[in-house]
């Protein structure tokens, strides 16, 4: 059936394989976005290439080798998997991209297009729960840089971050509860780490984020793009369904590069003290992903164990992502199908056409 509408999801992606050469292929896409390090292109090219593609690539290689199952990357097997279920749901064809890597934006577009030459409109799926330039935005960013000029007829919805959506709260509550029925001591909400940088060039006011005492507490319009808010308020519609008192709450982030100031508190120090603490139970969960991958795989549910339990801590239980669950398929299909809570691309885009590197910091 030839159709006019398709959905398309998006996830961050992956290296090819362990091998070290795909490695560095990945990363230099990878950090070579001005969006996720946010220089001028002739600095993040030094930093890049002449520093951290000599050095990374390696030790990087050695942690995906340690997550990598059978039939490929993690991250893309479970993402191929909720496609297909997806699909499934569906009544229109769904498609499956990632930002850096394969299956590439362009070339998921191009084989929806080639499926269904009367193709009019793709209902674009981020699957990031909270807005940060380094992730929603740059996803945006490449759809419209791949699809401008091969396919102008193309009319593109977005489904806006999703952190506040309470069909997507009620799923993340429930995959949780499980592990809070038990008796436990702590829970982490560990989530992906930024530059504070980021959060400035992000605020719209230019003088909210980081700029005024509890800013992400304090009512403002820059709320709509500021990544540490969203995740807060993640943290506490989930703790406040659960019933769960405030001082069993840890809220952290997670994998920082370089000497720059990244959100605090972070994730690894944290973990070692709450060992040192003799923490006897302790949960964690990583809102920020709704796929595993080599941020929850290796550097919480390995490394992170490793740093708790060596400072003293006790049990540690890692609640996995939403993965390919089949109620998060569901509300996939939902969103992606009815155009459910979606909007076109001018309601979304981050409102600064000036480049990144040059905006408030």
């Amino acid at each position: 059936m030839n159709h006019t509408e398709a959905t398309l999801l998006i996830n961050l992606g992956s290296p090819d394989s362990t091998e070290v050469k795909d490695v560095k292929k990945y990363l230099g896409e990878f950090l070579m976005d001005e969006r996720v390090i946010d220089f001028a292109n002739w600095k993040r090219t030094l930093l890049v290439k002449g520093i951290i593609l000599n050095f990374r690539p390696r030790k990087s290689a050695a942690a995906y080798k340690s997550i990598w199952w059978d039939e490929g990357s993690p991250l893309v097997v479970l993402n191929q998997r909720l496609r297909d279920k997806v699909a499934e749901k569906s009544n229109i064809p769904v498609g499956l991209a990632m930002r850096y890597g394969n299956p590439s934006i362009a070339d998921a577009v191009k084989a929806l297009h080639v499926e269904n030459p009367q193709l009019k409109k793709i209902n674009v799926i981020p699957l990031y729960p909270q807005y940060a330039m380094s992730t929603y935005e740059t996803v945006l960013e490449k759809v419209l840089e791949d699809t401008k000029d091969a396919y102008p007829h193309l009319k593109l919805m977005w489904m806006p971050p999703f952190y506040n959506n309470e069909d997507y709260l009620n799923l993340m509550i429930e995959s949780i509860r499980p592990a809070t029925e038990k008796p436990f001591d702590k829970i982490l909400f560990s989530y992906h780490g930024v530059p504070e940088r980021h959060l400035r060039r992000s605020d719209i006011t230019e003088n909210h984020c980081l700029k005024c005492e509890d800013c992400c507490n304090v009512p403002s319009e820059a709320h709509e793009w500021c990544y540490r808010h969203q995740c807060y308020e993640v943290t506490k519609a989930i703790t406040k369904a659960l019933n769960i008192p405030s001082e069993k709450v840890v809220h952290t982030f997670q994998s920082r590069l370089g000497r720059d100031p990244w959100l605090q508190p972070y994730t690894d120090k944290t973990l070692e003290t709450l060992g040192k603490e003799g923490v006897g139970k302790l949960l964690v969960v990583c809102p920020a992903f709704v796929t595993d991958c080599l941020e929850t795989l290796e550097e919480i549910e390995e490394e992170g164990k490793e740093i708790f339990q060596e400072a003293g801590g006790g049990e540690f239980h890692y609640i996995p992502c939403l993965n390919d669950r089949d109620d998060w398929a569901a509300l996939l299909a939902k969103w992606g199908s009815n155009d459910y809570e979606l909007v076109q691309t001018d309601k979304v885009k981050f409102p600064l056409d000036i480049p990144v590197h040059k905006r408030n910091k």
